[in-house]
Protein backbone atom coordinates (compact mmCIF):
# COMPACT_ATOMS: atom_id res chain seq x y z
CA UNK A 1 0.00 0.00 0.00
CA UNK A 2 3.00 2.36 0.94
CA UNK A 3 4.26 1.84 -2.52
CA UNK A 4 0.96 2.21 -4.29
CA UNK A 5 0.89 5.85 -2.34
CA UNK A 6 4.00 6.85 -3.35
CA UNK A 7 3.31 6.08 -7.08
CA UNK A 8 0.03 8.30 -6.83
CA UNK A 9 1.51 11.19 -5.32
CA UNK A 10 4.26 11.20 -7.93
CA UNK A 11 1.80 10.84 -10.74
CA UNK A 12 -0.18 13.66 -9.59
CA UNK A 13 2.69 15.55 -9.42
CA UNK A 14 3.84 14.59 -12.80
CA UNK A 15 0.19 15.74 -14.41
CA UNK A 16 -0.12 19.33 -12.62
CA UNK A 17 2.86 19.98 -13.12
CA UNK A 18 2.32 20.49 -16.92
CA UNK A 19 0.59 23.80 -15.61
CA UNK A 20 2.52 27.05 -15.97
CA UNK A 21 3.81 28.14 -12.95
CA UNK A 22 5.45 31.07 -11.29
CA UNK A 23 7.29 31.74 -8.14
CA UNK A 24 8.13 28.79 -5.80
CA UNK A 25 6.37 26.66 -8.22
CA UNK A 26 8.25 27.07 -10.58
CA UNK A 27 10.55 23.95 -10.87
CA UNK A 28 12.18 22.50 -13.62
CA UNK A 29 11.83 19.09 -12.62
CA UNK A 30 10.59 15.99 -9.96
CA UNK A 31 11.58 13.05 -9.02
CA UNK A 32 11.86 9.86 -6.50
CA UNK A 33 14.55 8.40 -4.33
CA UNK A 34 15.34 5.48 -2.16
CA UNK A 35 18.29 5.55 -0.28
CA UNK A 36 19.82 2.48 1.78
CA UNK A 37 22.03 3.13 4.85
CA UNK A 38 23.93 1.88 7.09
CA UNK A 39 26.10 2.55 10.26
CA UNK A 40 28.35 -0.58 9.33
CA UNK A 41 29.94 0.60 6.36
CA UNK A 42 33.62 0.43 5.05
CA UNK A 43 33.74 3.97 5.95
CA UNK A 44 32.02 3.85 9.76
CA UNK A 45 31.23 1.26 11.91
CA UNK A 46 30.62 1.90 15.68
CA UNK A 47 30.91 -1.33 17.30
CA UNK A 48 28.59 0.09 19.64
CA UNK A 49 25.33 0.34 18.07
CA UNK A 50 23.44 -0.95 14.77
CA UNK A 51 21.62 1.52 12.47
CA UNK A 52 20.35 0.31 9.14
CA UNK A 53 17.37 2.91 7.28
CA UNK A 54 15.57 2.89 4.24
CA UNK A 55 14.84 6.52 2.82
CA UNK A 56 12.13 7.31 0.58
CA UNK A 57 12.60 10.95 -0.99
CA UNK A 58 10.41 13.23 -3.06
CA UNK A 59 12.39 15.41 -5.23
CA UNK A 60 11.74 19.15 -6.86
CA UNK A 61 14.65 20.99 -8.82
CA UNK A 62 14.89 24.53 -8.88
CA UNK A 63 17.44 25.70 -11.83
CA UNK A 64 19.90 27.99 -9.75
CA UNK A 65 22.13 28.92 -12.73
CA UNK A 66 25.08 27.38 -14.95
CA UNK A 67 29.32 28.20 -13.96
CA UNK A 68 31.65 27.36 -16.99
CA UNK A 69 30.75 23.91 -17.62
CA UNK A 70 28.73 23.12 -14.44
CA UNK A 71 24.94 23.65 -13.57
CA UNK A 72 23.51 24.66 -10.29
CA UNK A 73 20.10 23.07 -8.92
CA UNK A 74 18.39 23.32 -5.90
CA UNK A 75 16.65 20.37 -4.76
CA UNK A 76 14.03 20.27 -2.17
CA UNK A 77 13.37 16.92 -0.46
CA UNK A 78 10.58 16.05 2.09
CA UNK A 79 11.02 12.70 3.27
CA UNK A 80 10.54 9.41 5.15
CA UNK A 81 13.04 7.62 7.04
CA UNK A 82 12.28 3.72 8.50
CA UNK A 83 15.17 3.25 10.61
CA UNK A 84 16.41 -0.29 12.37
CA UNK A 85 18.27 0.89 15.87
CA UNK A 86 19.58 -1.62 18.68
CA UNK A 87 22.31 -0.73 20.67
CA UNK A 88 24.84 -3.90 21.04
CA UNK A 89 27.37 -2.70 23.87
CA UNK A 90 25.07 -1.28 26.87
CA UNK A 91 28.33 -0.11 28.56
CA UNK A 92 27.37 2.75 26.22
CA UNK A 93 24.59 3.68 28.75
CA UNK A 94 26.47 4.17 32.31
CA UNK A 95 25.58 3.95 35.63
CA UNK A 96 25.56 7.55 36.25
CA UNK A 97 22.95 8.14 34.15
CA UNK A 98 19.08 7.93 36.01
CA UNK A 99 17.17 4.49 35.60
CA UNK A 100 20.26 3.45 33.51
CA UNK A 101 19.39 -0.41 33.51
CA UNK A 102 16.08 0.58 32.57
CA UNK A 103 17.68 2.40 29.48
CA UNK A 104 19.86 -0.60 28.86
CA UNK A 105 16.78 -2.84 28.88
CA UNK A 106 15.13 -0.24 26.45
CA UNK A 107 17.88 0.50 24.36
CA UNK A 108 19.23 -2.85 23.83
CA UNK A 109 16.31 -4.01 22.16
CA UNK A 110 15.54 -3.66 18.66
CA UNK A 111 13.55 -0.76 17.72
CA UNK A 112 12.08 0.83 14.81
CA UNK A 113 11.70 4.15 14.25
CA UNK A 114 10.75 6.55 11.90
CA UNK A 115 11.91 10.08 11.06
CA UNK A 116 10.31 12.80 8.50
CA UNK A 117 12.23 15.26 7.24
CA UNK A 118 12.81 18.50 4.73
CA UNK A 119 15.82 18.50 3.42
CA UNK A 120 17.34 21.18 1.16
CA UNK A 121 20.42 20.23 -1.06
CA UNK A 122 22.72 21.68 -3.61
CA UNK A 123 23.17 19.67 -6.48
CA UNK A 124 26.21 20.59 -9.16
CA UNK A 125 26.14 18.31 -12.22
CA UNK A 126 28.65 18.20 -15.22
CA UNK A 127 28.44 16.42 -18.57
CA UNK A 128 30.50 13.64 -19.11
CA UNK A 129 28.75 12.03 -22.30
CA UNK A 130 26.02 13.22 -24.46
CA UNK A 131 23.43 11.50 -22.19
CA UNK A 132 25.25 10.89 -18.77
CA UNK A 133 25.80 13.31 -16.56
CA UNK A 134 28.45 13.27 -13.06
CA UNK A 135 26.71 14.53 -9.88
CA UNK A 136 27.58 15.43 -6.31
CA UNK A 137 24.89 16.83 -3.28
CA UNK A 138 25.46 18.75 -0.54
CA UNK A 139 22.31 18.64 1.76
CA UNK A 140 21.22 19.90 4.93
CA UNK A 141 17.34 19.29 6.52
CA UNK A 142 14.99 19.74 9.87
CA UNK A 143 13.27 16.74 10.78
CA UNK A 144 11.54 15.18 13.69
CA UNK A 145 12.15 11.75 14.91
CA UNK A 146 9.47 9.73 17.02
CA UNK A 147 11.73 7.57 19.10
CA UNK A 148 14.66 8.20 21.84
CA UNK A 149 17.82 5.68 21.96
CA UNK A 150 21.02 6.15 23.85
CA UNK A 151 22.52 8.43 20.88
CA UNK A 152 19.64 10.67 19.86
CA UNK A 153 16.78 12.20 21.76
CA UNK A 154 13.28 12.44 20.84
CA UNK A 155 12.30 15.21 18.86
CA UNK A 156 13.49 17.49 16.45
CA UNK A 157 16.95 16.81 14.73
CA UNK A 158 19.24 17.94 11.74
CA UNK A 159 19.77 15.99 8.57
CA UNK A 160 23.39 16.36 6.51
CA UNK A 161 24.26 14.37 3.49
CA UNK A 162 27.03 14.30 1.05
CA UNK A 163 26.33 12.19 -2.44
CA UNK A 164 28.45 11.28 -5.98
CA UNK A 165 26.87 9.52 -8.20
CA UNK A 166 25.58 9.54 -12.35
CA UNK A 167 22.34 11.12 -14.13
CA UNK A 168 21.74 9.03 -17.21
CA UNK A 169 18.70 10.19 -19.70
CA UNK A 170 16.99 7.21 -20.50
CA UNK A 171 14.01 8.85 -22.64
CA UNK A 172 13.37 12.27 -23.92
CA UNK A 173 12.29 13.95 -20.63
CA UNK A 174 13.24 10.53 -18.01
CA UNK A 175 16.29 10.40 -15.85
CA UNK A 176 18.15 7.42 -14.21
CA UNK A 177 20.34 8.03 -11.27
CA UNK A 178 22.60 6.00 -9.28
CA UNK A 179 25.07 7.00 -6.54
CA UNK A 180 26.77 6.50 -2.95
CA UNK A 181 26.03 8.83 0.23
CA UNK A 182 27.13 9.68 3.82
CA UNK A 183 25.47 11.04 6.15
CA UNK A 184 24.73 12.14 9.49
CA UNK A 185 21.66 12.77 11.95
CA UNK A 186 22.26 14.83 15.38
CA UNK A 187 20.76 18.25 17.04
CA UNK A 188 23.29 20.18 17.50
CA UNK A 189 23.22 19.51 21.21
CA UNK A 190 19.28 21.02 21.62
CA UNK A 191 18.70 18.23 23.46
CA UNK A 192 20.72 15.49 25.30
CA UNK A 193 21.69 13.02 24.18
CA UNK A 194 23.44 13.89 21.15
CA UNK A 195 25.93 11.29 20.10
CA UNK A 196 24.04 10.92 16.49
CA UNK A 197 24.32 8.44 13.91
CA UNK A 198 26.71 8.39 10.97
CA UNK A 199 26.28 6.28 8.33
CA UNK A 200 26.74 5.32 4.83
CA UNK A 201 24.91 3.71 1.74
CA UNK A 202 23.55 3.45 -2.15
CA UNK A 203 21.15 5.59 -3.41
CA UNK A 204 18.65 4.97 -6.76
CA UNK A 205 16.45 7.74 -8.22
CA UNK A 206 14.02 8.67 -11.20
CA UNK A 207 13.47 12.26 -12.12
CA UNK A 208 11.21 13.99 -14.98
CA UNK A 209 12.16 17.07 -16.89
CA UNK A 210 8.97 19.63 -17.22
CA UNK A 211 10.73 22.32 -19.51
Amino acid sequence: MKHVFLVFIFSTLICTAQQPKKGILNFKKIGFLYNNVDEDSFLFNDKDYAYTADIYKFQVFYDLGKWKSFDFDLIVQPQLQNIKHQLINEQFVTPDEDNYEAKRAEFTALKSIALYGLEFSLLIEQKIFDKLNAQMTLGLGLASINKRSERLAKGFTFIENASLGLSYKAFNKAYIYVGGNIGHVSNLDTKQPNSGYTFAGYEIGFSYLLK
